[in-house]
């Protein structure tokens, strides 16, 4: 048996309420995850504790910069073994929520955890942000769009904000000093885009960026004009 109190009192800290049904679906994602790390790599962090800390809380703690109330859809890009996407659509069962990776072993991982937990409305898919953006069925399809994934804060707004509506918003975990990499983006869109630094909660910091039209636009072409160029560099090697 596991010790949640610790748990609860930080999920109280986020003033999140949770139903005993769903710390128990903590309980069991966290040991489908350890279980499945002894053959596949999923995490480093193995100890309940920690991983409470480090994956549930950290995931959870966008509250503190969005109200989740008022988020319908979301997305989660490079979602690896399922954070934040899994521990908010547990939190927020109201989600419907993508969560999208490139390594289609983690996504068969990952539909085991939703059908284990019973979890609705939650599509997961295997591929590449880069070529999803482009989709219509995803392109501008979502209120939030999430990511933990560990890349260069300005290639990442590349590939997440094309997922998210005009008006919707784009939340990068991010830790340690982003203001070098926010100031870059910054000046390479050269746009009407709203950026805020959140202050740090537990762990970890937080970039976040609300969509606009003319930030929306500068995104896709600059997507168009990578995508070109990287085609054009296969079409010499040929």
């Amino acid at each position: 048996m596991y010790s949640i109190e610790s748990f609860k009192k930080k999920v109280n800290m986020l003033h999140i309420e949770l139903s005993d049904e769903q710390y128990n679906q903590y309980v069991t994602y966290y040991e489908m995850v350890v279980e499945k790390n002894k053959v596949m790599n999923l995490t480093g962090i193995t100890e309940f504790d920690e991983f409470i800390d480090k994956h549930y809380i950290d995931s959870l703690s966008i509250v503190n910069a969005v109200d989740m109330h008022q988020v319908q859809s979301a997305i989660d890009v490079g979602t690896g073994a399922g954070f934040p996407g899994i521990p908010l659509k547990i939190a927020f069962p109201h989600l419907k929520i993508t969560l999208l990776d490139s390594l289609n072993k983690r996504i068969n991982f990952l539909n085991e955890v939703v059908e284990t937990l019973g979890l609705e409305n939650v599509e997961t898919c295997h591929g590449r942000a880069e070529d999803f953006g482009h989709r219509k069925e995803y392109r501008e399809q979502y209120d939030l769009c999430t990511s933990r994934a560990v890349a260069n804060l300005s290639t990442l707004s590349e590939y997440c904000v094309p997922f998210v509506k005009i008006g919707g918003q784009f939340v990068s975990y991010k830790s340690g000093n982003q203001k070098r990499q926010s100031e870059f983006l910054e000046e390479k869109s050269g746009r009407s885009v709203v950026l805020y630094f959140l202050r740090q909660i537990l762990r970890g910091h937080w970039f976040r960026l609300k969509k606009s039209n003319q930030q929306g636009k500068n995104i896709r072409e600059k997507l168009a004009h990578h995508r070109k160029s990287h085609y054009n560099r296969e079409a010499e090697h040929d």
